[in-house]
């Protein structure tokens, strides 16, 4: 038998089809299956597809504006495709992901590929193109776009598909064929991912009138023809290993959705012959009953847990076993975070992996695709070093998982795993990161409970009182557009370009065009703009300590739209007042209510990359006293009306049922930690987007906000149903009236419509009207209209109401 050097093994898969071509009686076939696995040890379960410098989110945006054209966009996608891919194979990676990438949404991109087209767009058949996916995810001038919602408890957001039993499907995007084969005309060999059916359909819902008794998942058995047909298509290119996402497994489940992976997995059992299936899941541990279900399907060959947010996963291992008929794909590098791994303690649960299944099963892997965090730290040249240190991006973990996979085959990295022992040990030890008083004022808060002295319903009565507003109250969420005068003038002043003293006086005139623009609508109250802010946690966490900023950190959102989120290291406290400045500023040029602009304890919390040494509960605590500062601060400075927003509250809600209530005690807490302290004149809003936030309108009711606005438009008022069921909200609330997500102008009898039917379910005296969300990635000439519409149509109401009395 022919003798392999160790260091063979870290070559790649051409390198052994080289050698079993010329030589195949030289190899014993049952040493090259257990090798040729062992040598494929390392696994990326995703990977960022915005570019390291968001050169897709440019590509995206100048195409929608018309400035370039599909075949540019295209020549972008492919550069950021190829790039992505020869990172990871140069690192060594063995598993490498295609069909990764999208323009917008990987969950639309199924869609895309089963055909599962609303007809409002009018798609007929044939292959999808930009105008049809597009239209899908931002609506267009003639309908609107389709719901959008957060991807499990991440700052991600899916396109939500529409189902109706009548839906007919056919394979309209051969995107995860084309990908493949792009790839390998590289030499570059990948395993394509696809959104597994089970997860398609229970993350579906039924479309617009459709019976809300509609299940989309007893569409099961239209939609596996298609993705065999995928499947047929893969294997004729090639395709030896194929991921199926299905992470809905994580959940509570019904037997019912349990057996629908048995039914669908069966289906697709004889058109996987000959193709290796990774079943995929992650951001937490599989109930027991999913682990069973999952660990005896037929036709699957390896199954991804996740051993990081899965804190059970490892038990669940030692005490049900493992299935030596499949490998294990563990998760065990941190794909939502942007820490660097603690190798040596992955190491040691690797260990223990393989001491219960043997090392030829296991692949090492990401916890989830590496798309939650950011792309690159060597771009991060302005970096504090010690904190850098600490620090491992997208592509770092991809050498974090191949310096563990080489570990568990006996050829560890010594100066690696020292270099990252140095810097754990730094993180621990450093007095940047413990503050004692901060953490002693953050303890106190645990056993005590906070709450403004007054009922709602007394202090809407003392606040009516002062503000003297009309029936159905017209605001804005905060934000206006960003133009690209704003943007420049921060950057000019961020470069030294100008003086502080000539950049105040710029975001002043600023904010006079935006409060003189809103008084011309007559909006009841006001908002000054933000045009002094970057974003909605960074601006808050770069004036906080414990924070620190990246250059380049971006991460995707939704579409184009990228996040950079502050990363919190170490202790929070407020040193200065943040936001009062421009808040009083702004009120000081009207008459009319001026909203302080926050954002909240929870939503700063859920939209950073956060420290993983204590407890989210005590950070949380740390920067809901920081905001409280502000809020007081806010109110002796003469303002009114603050908004705290918590726009995030849902999305740190853990994804079992049995953690929830925990979670909720501590995130509501903090948010009424924030403001119990004002007066009962003073008037506490808050904001939330883009969640399903019916199963928690009671921990809503808790946060004793006196008016809530909230998104409603895209998804159908379905926010709408749970008073409908008779919920009582005694608070003011603004279910939003028209989607800022998208470039559509609403007509005022649509928005008219829209408010009916809140009053349907509502009283009139606590609604408000205002938009889904804030107007910053939007245009002026979009603004302007809809808000004008916005107005008339709360004032045609108001007419008609006042006639009927």
């Amino acid at each position: 038998m022919l003798r392999l050097k160790p260091s063979f093994f870290s070559g790649t898969l051409h390198h052994l089809s080289f050698l079993l071509t010329s030589s195949p009686r030289s190899i014993n076939p049952s040493f090259v299956r257990v090798n040729r696995i062992r040598a494929m040890s390392s696994h990326i379960v995703g990977y960022p597809r915005i570019g390291p410098k968001r050169e897709l989110k440019f590509a995206l945006e100048s195409f929608w504006d018309g400035k370039t054209n599909a075949d540019e966009l295209q020549k972008v996608a492919k550069d950021i495709r190829v790039s992505m891919w020869k990172q990871m194979a140069n690192a060594g990676t063995k598993f490498i992901p295609s069909n990764t990438f999208s323009y917008y949404d990987q969950v639309l991109d199924t869609t895309a590929m089963l055909g599962a087209v609303p007809p409002r767009y009018g798609w007929f058949g044939g292959e999808i193109g930009f105008d049809v996916y597009f239209s899908m995810a931002r609506g267009n001038a003639l309908v609107p776009a389709m719901e959008m919602t957060k991807w499990f408890d991440t700052n991600y957001h899916f396109i939500v598909p529409e189902l109706s039993p009548e839906m007919k499907f056919a394979y309209a995007s051969r995107k995860a064929v084309i990908e493949y084969k792009e790839a390998k005309e590289l030499g570059i060999e990948t395993v394509p991912v696809l959104v597994g059916p089970v997860s398609y359909l229970l993350l579906s819902k039924p479309a617009k009138g459709v019976d809300k008794s509609f299940s989309p998942l007893s569409l099961l058995g239209k939609i596996i023809p298609v993705y065999k047909e995928v499947l047929a298509e893969l294997k004729a290119a090639g395709a030896t290993w194929v991921q199926f996402d299905e992470p809905t497994l994580v959940l509570d489940l019904e037997s019912h959705q349990l057996k629908a992976f048995i039914d669908a997995y069966e289906q697709l059992e004889e058109t996987l012959s000959g193709i290796s299936v990774i079943l995929e899941t992650y951001f937490a541990d599989l109930p027991t009953d999913a682990y069973k279900m999952v660990t005896s399907l037929k036709g699957v060959s390896a199954i991804g847990l996740d051993l990081v947010r899965g804190e059970k996963t490892l038990d669940l291992i030692k005490n049900l076993g493992f299935p030596s008929d499949k490998y294990l794909f563990a998760g065990v590098v941190d794909g939502k975070n942007i820490w660097a791994n603690d190798l040596e303690a992955s190491l040691i649960t690797l260990k223990t992996l393989e001491a219960i299944i043997g090392k030829e099963k296991i692949m090492v892997s990401t916890s989830c695709s590496l798309m939650h965090t950011a792309v690159d730290l060597l771009n991060e040249t302005k970096l504090d070093n010690e904190i850098k240190s600490w620090l491992a991006f997208a592509a770092q973990k991809i050498l974090e998982v191949n310096a563990l996979a080489k570990a568990l085959t006996g050829e560890k990295d010594e100066e690696f795993f020292r270099a990252n022992s140095a810097a754990q040990e730094s993180r621990k030890s450093s007095s940047r990161v413990n503050d004692e008083a901060v953490q002693e004022a953050a303890s106190a808060l645990r056993g005590a409970d906070h709450r403004r002295a007054t009922p709602v319903t007394a202090r809407l009565e003392a606040q009516q009182r002062k503000l003297n507003l009309p029936m159905l109250p017209t605001t804005t969420i905060g934000s206006f557009p960003q133009t690209m005068d704003v943007r420049r003038l921060r950057r000019e002043y961020k470069t030294n370009k100008i003086t502080e003293e000539e950049y105040v006086e710029a975001i002043k005139e600023e904010i006079k065009k935006v409060v003189k623009l809103q008084e011309e609508l007559d909006i009841d109250v006001l908002v000054h703009g933000e045009p002094e802010r970057n974003d909605m946690v960074e601006y808050f966490g770069e004036q906080l300590k414990g924070f620190a900023f990246t250059v380049h950190g971006w991460v995707q959102s939704y579409g184009s739209r990228c996040v950079k989120p502050p990363i919190i290291y170490g202790d929070v406290s407020r040193p200065n007042p943040m936001t009062v400045f421009w808040s009083k500023a702004a009120q000081s040029i009207t008459s009319r209510p001026m909203k302080g602009m926050l954002t909240g304890p929870v939503t700063i919390l859920n939209w950073s990359f956060v420290r993983n040494d204590q407890p989210r509960s005590e950070t949380c605590y740390q920067i809901a006293l920081a905001i409280k500062n502000e809020v007081e601060d806010l109110e002796a400075g003469g303002i009114q009306v603050i908004q705290i927003d918590e726009a995030a509250l849902r999305e740190g809600l853990p994804l079992r049922k049995s953690e929830q209530a925990f979670y909720l005690d501590w995130a509501v807490h903090s948010f009424r930690i924030a403001n119990c302290g004002v007066k009962d004149t003073t008037q506490i809003h808050t904001h939330m987007c883009y969640s399903n936030f019916n199963d928690i309108i009671h921990s809503i009711i808790d946060m004793d906000a006196d008016v809530i606005t909230i998104e409603n438009s895209r998804s159908n008022e379905k926010l709408l149903s749970v008073f409908r069921e008779g919920v009582k909200y005694g608070a003011g609330i603004g279910p939003g009236v028209y989607d800022i997500h998208s470039p559509r102008i609403p007509t005022t009898e649509e928005i008219a419509d829209r408010i009916n039917k809140v009053l349907a379910v509502l009283e009139r005296n606590v609604v408000w009207v205002n938009p889904d969300c804030g107007l910053k990635t939007r245009k002026y000439s979009e603004v302007k209209p809809a808000l004008t519409n916005m107005v008339a149509a709360a004032k045609l109401l108001r007419t008609e109401l006042a006639s009927a009395k």
